[in-house]
């Protein structure tokens, strides 16, 4: 048999385990191609078990759907049931073919589903095993690509973390919630927030009355999603950065994903918008992971109410509603924006890990590790990121514009 630790350049784990506890957690590994069944068998871990909104079964499946990319579900079993499983989508980087979370840069602080028993006792070893399995299955596959991987789920280690891995370079931004909203505002300039929120409550009151919406059926969906899209394009172009929502299977599996999620008993994927004078002008896309609410993306209208902020008047009330449904957490995701630093009191730094399966695959893993380093450099000093994002911005002449989308 192959040597698995030394094949990834793993060093053997030394730690010994009690027969006992050997002969109740053996395991073993399935490789299939996102078939039904192996859909169906996924959807029954979820359902049992804990996992990140871009691991969920509706994730998965909507992906599979509307991508229709090679794809792959790499499952552990332990006496016939499934216990941990990775979804991926394998995918062309150059001349390298990898291996990686299905949604790719769409897909954040990813936790691979798993029963919550397993994971007391996962060891490295069965993980290790899983990525042979996966290398054995699959010799056409370069390497593996998992990004944004969470250390942990409400404590729990990510048994992932037994590979390889590095600190991703953008980190995530959160809010505590303990105590309710009136102690969120107290940590976080409450006057100046309170002040500005009865301000903004004024000018969209005379111009014409707002709301805040969240969608609840298809077609309320589709309007809010497309009126995200249409503000998001507008802001790419300033900031002088590729619109990652250009593809129109992208367009429709984001559709398909907010839209199948209305109606499920318990929805992990929900938009909210506020308008006013009848016109949409901020947008927000959620999820729900156990007692964290994790704002996966959000933009506002370039017009005239632009500059009263809109969305930071959303993300007040959006916030102030998940205190008062009892979450733990706010989450604002993957980057650092001064938006988000109004609000957060919590770094969380995700880690990326990327394993090479073939001796061509090493040249992958470390091409991509030199860049993650020279990211990590750029964006950790402030000035020299600043100098960046100007020079992005003035080569796809763009103007400046509120941040807080």
């Amino acid at each position: 048999m192959v040597d698995a630790t030394a094949s990834f350049g793993i060093e053997p784990s030394t730690q010994e385990y009690p027969s006992a506890r050997l002969e109740a957690y053996s395991t073993h590994t399935e490789i299939s191609t996102a078939t039904p069944e192996a859909l169906s068998s996924y959807a029954r871990l979820c359902a049992n078990g804990v996992f990140a909104p871009a691991q969920s079964a509706l994730w998965v499946e909507t992906w599979v759907r509307q991508i229709r990319l090679d794809s792959l579900i790499a499952t552990i079993t332990s006496n016939g049931q499934a216990v941990f499983a990775l979804a991926l989508e394998v995918v062309k980087v150059g001349p390298f073919r990898v291996a990686r979370f299905m949604g790719g840069t769409h897909a954040n602080g990813n936790f691979a589903p798993a029963l919550p028993k397993w994971l007391q006792s996962a060891s490295e070893a069965d993980i290790i095993g899983l990525m042979q399995a996966i290398g054995k299955a699959r010799p056409d596959i370069d390497a593996l690509m998992l990004q944004r991987v969470a250390t942990d789920l409400d404590g729990t280690a990510n048994p992932l973390l037994a590979l390889p891995n590095a600190p991703t370079p953008n980190i995530a931004l959160s809010v505590d919630l303990d105590g309710g909203f009136d102690a969120v505002l107290e940590r976080t300039s409450a006057k100046r927030k309170r002040k500005k929120h009865r301000a903004q409550t004024r000018k969209f009151e005379a111009a014409g009355g707002y709301r805040r919406l969240i969608a609840q059926t298809g077609d309320e969906t589709q309007r809010l999603f497309d009126a995200f899209l249409a503000m998001k394009v507008e802001r790419f172009r300033k900031m002088g950065i590729a619109n990652v929502f250009e593809e129109p299977e992208l367009q429709a599996f984001f559709h398909a994903l907010f839209a199948g999620s209305v109606n499920a008993d318990q929805p992990i994927f929900t938009l909210e918008a506020l308008e006013v004078g009848g016109v949409l002008r901020a947008v927000t896309g959620t999820s729900q992971c156990g007692k964290r609410l994790i704002c996966e993306f959000g933009a506002i209208s370039d017009d005239e109410l632009a500059a009263s902020s809109p969305g930071e008047f959303l993300f007040y009330d959006n916030i102030n509603v998940a205190c008062a449904d009892g979450f733990d957490i706010y989450d604002f995701s993957v980057g650092d924006e001064p938006y988000k630093r109004l609000w957060c009191d919590i770094e969380t730094r995700h880690v990326d890990i990327v394993l090479p399966l073939t001796a061509k695959g090493r040249m992958f893993a470390a091409g991509t590790r030199a860049t993650a380093r020279l990211k990590a450099f750029v964006k950790n000093s402030p000035f020299i990121w600043k100098i960046a994002k100007a020079l992005r911005k003035r080569a796809a002449g763009g103007s400046a514009t509120p941040a807080e989308d």
